[in-house]
């Protein structure tokens, strides 16, 4: 990857709704106690995040879908339709994103402690093998658990990330190390700063993100309402994590969606290109490009998601 590129890459995550530093959450909302939803809530112990569990008695399967980093379950609102007449679906809500107090997250890493919770929950819930499907943040924590605990997934999806994003904040051959400085200069940044510009930028950033007009009020609102420490802190450890080299450790049927990069410098090819080259580890891997959507391609390309899904669970 060259360096103008890497500046472009940049460019785009820095006005995303993770750099945007959301606000503090509010107080009082109980994530624990949403009755009349349709749901249930996972008989589960955690600090780190909470479960939604919708679907039949007698399930196809399990599926396990984890949001974005300020995001919540109800981004996958459309598909857990779409899916509870056959599978049984946990929808996971990280805490302190989008309401949820933050517990556990309040202080340090977020993403590779929800893996590791991630597989507890698989391992006391008894789930045999479920498919798991991550967006962004979601899937930088898929990856960690596939790659981590590879006898508790039977297949991922990971939609629109990479491997290493660190690699979007440093010249060609960047490391982990090399770009905590960047890091923790983003860090010092979102965790400082008057809430009125935290805010504008969140609004111009889901704007970037979600092509469909009538789909931002929910997305914008998950990120006003998280608390900006736990956003910070998971957005320096996406920065700082490389899972490049733990790749080829996953053992389940892999499969990529992702967009072409918001930029106009950044074609199709180019894109094309940048995922090959950081999914290179797991040559089984299927990388698919997705067209005429942004970042949220649940929400720009709900029918098209669902099909790619269906054809990724049959």
């Amino acid at each position: 990857m060259t360096s103008v590129l890497t500046a472009i890459l940049a460019a785009a995550v820095l006005t995303s709704p993770a750099f945007a530093a959301p606000a503090a959450a509010q107080d009082g909302h109980a994530p624990h106690a949403q009755a009349g939803h349709g749901h249930r809530h996972a008989d589960f112990e955690s600090g780190r995040f909470h479960v939604r569990v919708d679907g039949p008695e007698r399930p196809q399967g399990d599926v396990i879908l984890i949001p974005g980093l300020s995001s919540s379950p109800e981004v996958w609102g459309a598909l857990t339709e779409q899916l509870k007449g056959r599978y049984r679906v946990h929808r996971i809500h990280v805490q302190g994103f989008a309401g949820a107090p933050a517990e556990a997250n309040a202080t340090g890493p977020v993403s590779a402690p929800v893996a590791e919770d991630l597989a507890r929950y698989i391992a006391e819930q008894g789930l045999n093998k479920p498919a798991v499907i991550g967006h962004s943040m979601g899937g930088t924590i898929g990856m960690m658990l596939a790659a981590r605990h590879p006898d508790s997934v039977g297949r991922l999806m990971v939609v629109d990330m990479v491997p290493f994003m660190g690699a979007m904040f440093g010249a060609p051959g960047a490391t982990a190390a090399s770009v905590a400085p960047v890091a923790d200069q983003i860090y010092a940044g979102m965790t400082s700063g008057p809430l009125e510009g935290y805010q504008a930028q969140a609004a111009a950033a889901v704007t970037g993100m979600i092509n469909t007009e009538t789909a931002r009020a929910g997305p914008l609102e998950d990120t006003t309402t998280s608390d900006r420490q736990v956003s910070a802190s998971a957005f320096r450890e996406l920065i700082v994590t490389d899972l490049r080299p733990e790749l080829a450790r996953i053992t389940a049927p892999t499969t990529v969606l992702y967009v072409k990069f918001n930029d106009p410098r950044m074609t199709p090819e180019i894109t094309d290109g940048i995922y090959r080259a950081s999914f290179s580890g797991m040559p089984g891997a299927k990388l698919k490009r997705i067209d005429d959507s942004a970042h949220f391609i649940m929400l720009d390309q709900p029918a098209v998601f669902a099909a790619e899904v269906n054809a990724f669970l049959e």
